[in-house]
């Protein structure tokens, strides 16, 4: 794809219609999708950031209306255009209201489409998102610091919302960089206990002869250093909730002694015989496997059933792709408060490649990635793919996720499967310069298997080529009038 080409899709139920303007935008350079519902639409629109979305304001089932808030919401910089009849133009002016770029009636001719198009895109290279984005962060979409939209995530507040009502002891578990403490942050501040402290120890960052010590506290003496008496992380979180963050970590002695703790609630400081009672609620995280550790024996069995009375599982963010764009949206807002400056954007391409990426670092790595991008945007008001890190572009330009994107509420396979050949056989085109005989060797395809799918898939594109003897495009004039 060369720099500039805009990636559409366009939903409407009226096939010949869709499949005419389809052609058109594609001879004009458009990267072309098609969608037959509304509901077709959502899947397209959770798989891929379109630039520009065209849809009839009425399509069974899911209208059109309904599509183009959810890909507003989804990509607060995408151009919504809605097409209409003439009895429902006051529905188009609503949808203006809404967030859409503009609206055509039918019928109409294709450059009308054409020019409405091509000006809607300037101005959004023109306008400011901010409003986009404060619609963005409502609070329906985060919870305490956890930001998503996703099914796992809306699943996830319920679950944490179910669980802070409780007193039960919780064990959080997720890769690094998945918000294992803003997890434990939001069930104590959703919980009876949020009135009192919040109190949070990573057990793999303290060495093993001092946790004991930062856990319990000691008194004056206890050993070299000990110049006073001091509180533990216990005593500090009395009435409220303790966070015992990596403790897998936890050396087999001091195991022994959390498990009394957990199951007495009291405890003595380091060189004091006297036993302090205290009233705290436990919440373990940890990136290890506990049940492996146990099967393995380097973690007490009793102490991971006292710690996993209720799990909570915190999804990777390979897993909720589709909470990307938002994540970012997010993070720059926070940044560029920081800063002092306007918010910044990120363009589709660059979040296209944002979403491709693996994230083995989770949402703290695309929070750095977000920062240092924000730093080689040099002041412009929008982060492009330049300003992405090698290793998210390099990504991007191999092969394929293997993992398909599958929504919750599923997804119209044939389409699904169709939309994947297409985009195999446009890039080997790409590759071969049009070259149909070429394109089908790459793809290890007959050329008249390749030529049959493309009259099923694209039409238009399989009038078009560069070979001799293959038929060229039909020009924009040939094709009748759009209604």
């Amino acid at each position: 794809m060369t720099d500039g080409q805009k990636h559409l899709l366009i939903v409407d139920d009226e096939t010949p219609l869709r499949e005419a303007v389809a052609t058109q935008l594609a001879d004009h350079g458009f990267i072309v999708e098609q969608a037959a519902s509304g509901e077709q639409g959502i899947e397209r629109l959770a798989a891929f950031a379109f630039d520009i979305l065209i849809t009839d304001l009425r399509l069974p089932g899911i209208n059109g209306r309904e599509l183009l808030e959810a890909a507003l919401e989804r990509y607060p910089d995408i151009i919504g255009i809605v097409i209409t009849g003439y009895g429902t133009v006051k529905d188009a002016v609503d949808a203006i209201k809404q967030g859409a770029a503009d609206f055509i009636t039918k019928p109409f001719q294709f450059d009308v489409l054409l020019h409405v198009l091509e000006s809607a895109i300037e101005q959004r290279r023109l306008r400011s998102e901010n409003a986009y984005l404060r619609s963005q962060l409502d609070q329906r979409y985060r919870i305490e610091g956890l930001i998503g939209r996703s099914r796992v995530m809306r699943d996830l507040y319920q679950l944490l919302e179910t669980v802070a009502a409780t007193a039960s002891t919780v064990l959080i578990t997720g890769e690094t960089g998945t918000g294992k403490e803003l997890a434990a942050r939001a069930i104590h501040h959703s919980s009876p206990r949020r009135a009192n402290r919040f109190v949070a120890i990573n057990c793999s960052a303290i060495p093993e002869t001092l946790l004991e010590a930062e856990l319990f506290g000691h008194v004056r003496g206890a050993f070299s250093g000990a110049i006073a008496n001091r509180q533990g992380r216990f005593e500090q979180a009395h009435k409220g909730t303790l966070l015992l963050d990596e403790v897998g970590t936890m050396s087999p002695a001091l195991q022994a002694k959390l498990l009394r703790v957990l199951q007495e609630r009291e405890f003595e400081r380091v060189g004091d015989a006297h036993t302090i009672k205290v009233d705290v609620r436990v919440i373990a995280a940890t990136h290890s496997d506990l049940a492996r550790m146990v099967a393995e024996g380097t973690f007490r069995q009793d102490l991971f059933y006292r710690l996993n009375v209720i799990p909570v599982n915190l999804p990777a963010l390979r897993d909720r792709r589709d909470d990307v764009p938002l994540l970012s949206q997010y993070f720059l807002q926070k940044l560029c408060a920081e800063l002092g400056r306007p918010t910044v954007t990120v363009s589709q391409e660059a979040t296209r490649l944002l979403m491709a990426y693996s994230w083995p670092g989770n949402v703290r790595q695309l929070e750095n990635v977000v920062e240092r991008a924000l730093t080689f945007s040099q002041g412009r008001p929008q982060i492009d793919v330049q300003d992405l890190g090698p290793e998210i572009r390099e990504h991007a330009d191999g092969a394929p996720s293997s993992e398909p994107l599958l929504p919750e509420d599923g997804l119209d396979f044939e389409a699904y499967i169709g939309g994947l050949e297409l985009a195999l056989i446009r890039l080997s085109l790409e590759r071969t310069q049009g070259n149909k005989r070429q394109a089908a060797k790459l793809l290890k395809l007959k050329r008249t298997t390749l030529i049959e799918k493309l009259k099923r898939l694209d039409p238009g594109l399989a009038a078009a080529g560069t070979a001799p003897g293959e038929t060229a495009h039909a020009s924009a004039g040939d094709l009748p009038k759009l209604t």
